[in-house]
């Protein structure tokens, strides 16, 4: 938000920020914006001005929690197994995104194919961390050389979207992180 904007403006940038989270963690992706400007008591073009789409409003609601996952991987960075720092981060962004409605929707990928640059926001914060966890641990061969970015998050948002209306999502997205990672086979 601009520093040179009114104090009413920053107002109800915070109101309506506050009122998208409580909404967003209710109803997911999904929450109307109209509901959000309602109860923030302004208008839907206010709410519209100061979030010009869905995916923006997401973004805004869920920089902390992206923050915190940023933060977490700049700590992994250091440790000696790069493919124990890589999978317990995905194993955090699995976590977050079936706790925290509406972000599988941030960080879907906008685009076709595995080439897919991140947009702009939260998924480009999160490919900027992710990179040189993925970069170390493909170097000691512990994950294939093919393996993106954008697979890794695709991945994920399908977890977390497969796992939203579960009773417990956080342990049937873990469930489903622990297949795709160790395969179907029966261990050895």
């Amino acid at each position: 938000m601009p520093v040179e904007q009114r104090a009413d403006a920053r107002r109800n940038h915070a109101r309506i920020l506050a009122v998208a989270e409580e909404e967003v963690a209710a109803h997911g992706a999904d929450a109307s914006m109209e509901r959000i400007a309602r109860i923030a008591g302004v208008g839907s073009a206010t709410v519209r001005r100061h979030f010009p789409s869905r995916r923006a409003l997401l973004e805004a609601v869920s920089q902390s929690r992206i923050e915190a996952l940023c933060d977490r991987a700049r700590e992994l960075a250091a440790d000696d197994d790069g493919r124990s720092a890589l999978l317990d981060w995905l194993g955090e962004v699995v976590a977050y995104s079936a706790a925290a409605r509406g972000l599988a929707a941030v960080l879907a990928p906008e685009g076709a194919g595995p080439d897919s640059a991140p947009v702009d926001g939260c998924s480009r914060k999160l490919a900027v961390v992710a990179e040189p966890l993925l970069r170390r641990a493909v170097s000691e061969g512990a994950v294939d050389e093919s393996v993106t970015f954008a697979d890794l998050m695709s991945l994920i948002v399908g977890i977390a979207l497969a796992t939203e209306h579960d009773p417990d999502p956080a342990a049937r997205a873990d469930r489903l992180f622990r297949l795709a990672v160790g395969g179907l086979s029966p261990k050895s």
